[in-house]
This record gives structure tokens, sequence and C-alpha cells, in this order.
């Protein structure tokens, strides 16, 4: 008992002193550096629109949080180590890890270019958590970016991890502003000034909406006449919106496109699959 007793004393009681205070500073830098991060990015990204702020800011804060609790773990288990093996020569020790650091140096060559790609990334901000991003053919919203790898998830919920080594080319698509842009296909009987009026009314009305827009830059518009052939015409219309809101812009003005080529008797076309019947 006396033993246990003066173990707690000598030991037991500073290691228990040393991981509390590394818990509060495990939560409290936490909170700290999330806070100082926001009021940084808020700051720097003044004239930004705020979800590429949100984007940016989440970013960092991951970022920064994870080195902070890194070197709060190491402190602390430096410490405790400290206190089992007190102030015996730690030299061989040293020297030994620095040995096996040299062999796994060999082999982790691609480590470092991940590090250092992922700092590349970051600092030239070529995507942010949350962005819509297309990386070697693969699509889906970044859910993570560390400094070795990028995690996307796509739209059937799969989850890809890149490392970021790898990442040599990237299309972002949710970054600044984004484009609704799609094909409507009409009858080539059609009277094509008559659609070209439609479109661009809708695409008016709808930008002046309150629902919509704060979602739209530049209203949906006619662009060009596209391919056509004896049963279609392809119409472009394309405007500009808000990051990652070009979807649901694209979605409503299909929606009332549809409606108001009904009421103007304006019959949509039939597109013709080039593709060779399978026999």
């Amino acid at each position: 008992m006396d033993v246990i007793v003066n173990w707690l004393e000598k030991t037991g009681w500073p290691i228990l002193l040393v991981l509390l205070v590394g818990a509060f500073f495990y939560w409290a830098g936490t909170r700290y550096m999330e806070h100082l991060v926001g009021k940084a990015v808020r700051t720097r990204g003044k004239g930004l629109h705020h979800k590429d702020v949100e984007k940016r800011q989440k970013t960092l804060s991951s970022l920064f949080v994870m080195l902070w609790r890194a070197i709060v773990i190491t402190i602390v288990a430096y410490q405790i180590f400290k206190f089992f093996f007190g102030t015996a020569d730690l030299a061989p020790l040293f020297a030994s890890a620095g040995i096996i650091g040299v062999a796994l140096g060999f082999g982790s060559q691609s480590l470092v270019q991940d590090f250092l790609s992922g700092v590349f990334i970051i600092s030239e901000n070529q995507y942010r958590v949350g962005d819509i991003v297309e990386i070697e053919g693969f699509s889906g919203t970044v859910e993570r970016i560390g400094f070795r790898s990028t995690v996307i998830r796509d739209p059937d919920g799969n989850v890809h991890y890149f490392p970021n080594g790898m990442v040599q080319h990237v299309i972002n698509k949710t970054m600044g502003y984004s484009m609704a842009r799609f094909f409507i296909g009409v009858a080539p009987d059609s009277d094509i000034d008559t659609v070209v009026e439609i479109i661009n009314k809708t695409g008016e009305k709808l930008s002046k909406e309150e629902k919509w827009k704060k979602k739209i830059i530049e209203a949906p518009e006619f662009i060009s006449v596209g391919e056509f052939t004896a049963t279609n015409v392809e119409i472009l219309v394309a405007g500009k919106t808000q990051p990652s809101d070009q979807w649901s812009v694209s979605a409503e003005m299909r929606r009332r496109l549809f409606e108001e080529f009904e009421k103007k008797k304006i019959k949509l076309g039939t597109a013709i699959s080039l593709t060779a019947p399978k026999k």
C-alpha cells in the first residue's frame, strides 16, 4: 500500500496533472485556432462570396487544428516519458531512431511528395472543403484536405482517397462562380425567335424573384443554336450563378421553360441516337 501511495505522490499525480493540462490546451487551443483562423480569413476575404470564405475557413481551420493537436499530444507524451525514464541517457535511443529514420527515408519519398503537394494545394487555394471537384476523372464533394491526401465523396456516396502527390489536374466546379449551362431541344418547325424570347424572359423573371436572385449573378439566357437534325434543334442556355447553385438554377429554369413551351405550343424536339443498334 505504501508503495502505491508513494508512486502516486511522486509519479501518478504529476502524470495526471500533465494529462489534465494537456486536455485543457487540446480543447482550448482547438477553439482558439478556429476563432483565429476564422477572423483572419474573414479579414482577408472581404469582397469574396460568403460561401468561398466559409470553405476557406473550414479548410484552414481543420489543418491548423490538426497541427495544434499533434503538438499538444507530442509534448504530453514527452513529459510522461520523462516521468518514467527520468534523466536516463537517451542518446543511444536517438541514434537508433536516426538510423531507422534514414532507412525509412528512402521508402517514404512519396510521403514527402504528398506533403509538399498538399502544402501547395492549400496555399494556392486550388480547392477547399465543400467544393465540388473532378480529380483524375472522378467527381465529388471535397470532405477533407490533409497534408498527405484529399478525400472526396461522389454523388453515389462512394468515398475516394487521392494522395496529394498524384493530383496533377483538378477541375473545380464551384470556385468563385458557376455556370448554369444546358441544352434544350425544340422541333425544327418552331419559331426560333419566339423560343429565344421565351428563354430570355423566363431567365430574367427567375433572376428577380426573392428566392433566386441571391443565387443568380447573370440571368440564364439564349446563347446559340447548336446541332440540328430533321427532328431536333438544340438551343444552348447559360447563366452565371453563385458557387454550387448551378444545378438548382438549371433544374428550375428547365421546369419553367417546359411550362412556357406548353403554353405557347412550342413542340419539343426528338433527339436521334447515333449509336448503331445491337444485332
